[in-house]
């Protein structure tokens, strides 16, 4: 997986390359506002992509050909283009605003940091800085942007965002299904294992744990309490419990045991049931339907599930006079095409939500 990493990085330096020179020289992709966005930039944001990729099989197996890879990176860059742009205009915001990072501020989110990482420890904290080839500066850079962004974002779109009871009431009505709670279940259980060795099943051993299921479920339909029988016959951890286990979705039962229990009321008992490692009795506690929470009882979230789909739509709008003041100069017209293409294709995607 590291050499595909390697090899993949590579590639990646080898997409954009500058012409062959007896110096080293960064190459500019394209300014905004004056500010610069680098070739090496574009490729630290192809190669995070690409290392979240290798996670996934599917994709790993794929970047072992130059071709495939070539084609991912052709998908992956327009979209990066459009990130880095935004997120630079945003940048530039901020600190038309007056924001920063200020040294206190810098040392609590750091410290922050490290207490969540486990990287309390100095020495660790810095092999984890020369793992990311990061210094402390890369990493006040880095935060402050985020900060600038998040800022931003609060300040100019968050910020003049305003909820109407209407909207809250409208979004609740299109989207039950995020506020309605499952049906669930209470089941009590008695479970007798079969052993079983490399060899598979002894027949006796199962029809002994067969019969001991039976026995039980006989004494549980005569009237004998099902705490006490399952202590005395389970081989199940919930014994300790009296069997109890739930509440739980019931979606979460196998087909067999649904079928059953669709068909059940409180304090019925089912047949014996064979599971791959034995004997299964169930006894029915409770089931409740599915039910539509009260809208008072989720206001709250409601009005977070609106405010996030109003903040997309409201920061696409601020985004784009953004773009339509800046001053975009790119130095090469390949990108430049993908990126517009990239804004076109967002904007049409944008479209079809609404």
């Amino acid at each position: 997986m590291k050499q595909q990493f390697v090899a993949a990085g590579l590639l990646v330096a080898l997409v954009f390359v500058a012409p062959t020179r007896a110096e080293i020289l960064e190459q500019v992709l394209v300014k905004v506002n004056g500010d610069i966005i680098t070739k090496t930039q574009l490729e630290q944001r192809q190669v995070a992509v690409l290392r979240q990729r290798l996670n996934n099989q599917v994709d790993a197996d794929a970047m072992k050909n130059d071709e495939q890879l070539k084609k991912m990176l052709a998908e992956i860059t327009p979209e990066l283009l459009v990130n880095a742009v935004d997120e630079l205009l945003l940048v530039q915001r901020g600190r038309e605003l007056g924001l920063h990072l200020g040294d206190d501020q810098f040392k609590q989110v750091v410290a922050n940091i490290r207490k969540e990482q486990g990287l309390e420890d100095q020495a660790k904290f810095e092999a984890a800085l020369k793992q990311e080839n990061m210094t402390m500066d890369d990493l006040r850079n880095q935060l402050e942007r985020q900060m600038l962004i998040e800022q931003v974002q609060r300040q100019e779109v968050g910020s003049k965002l305003t909820i109407t009871e209407e909207e809250a009431r409208q979004y609740y009505a299109a989207h039950p299904e995020e506020f309605t709670d499952p049906a669930s279940v209470t089941l009590r259980e008695i479970f007798v294992e079969v052993p079983s060795d490399t060899k598979g099943v002894n027949v006796a051993q199962d029809e002994a744990a067969q019969k001991k299921a039976a026995d039980a479920r006989e004494r549980l339909l005569k009237g004998e309490d099902f705490a006490k029988v399952a202590s005395e016959v389970s081989d199940s951890t919930s014994k300790a419990n009296g069997g109890l286990i739930g509440p739980f979705a019931h979606s979460d039962m196998s087909p067999q045991l649904q079928q059953l229990v669709d068909k059940m009321k409180p304090g019925d008992i089912t047949p014996v049931i064979r599971t791959t490692k034995g004997y299964q009795v169930f006894k029915l506690e409770s089931m409740t339907a599915k039910q539509l929470q009260p809208f008072d009882k989720v206001r709250d979230l409601i009005a977070d599930k609106v405010a996030a789909q109003r903040t997309k739509i409201e920061m696409r709008k601020f985004l784009a006079r953004l773009r339509d003041q800046a001053l975009i100069e790119w130095k090469n017209d390949d990108l430049k095409k993908a990126y517009e293409k990239q804004l076109v294709a967002d904007s049409e995607a944008s479209s079809s939500q609404h």
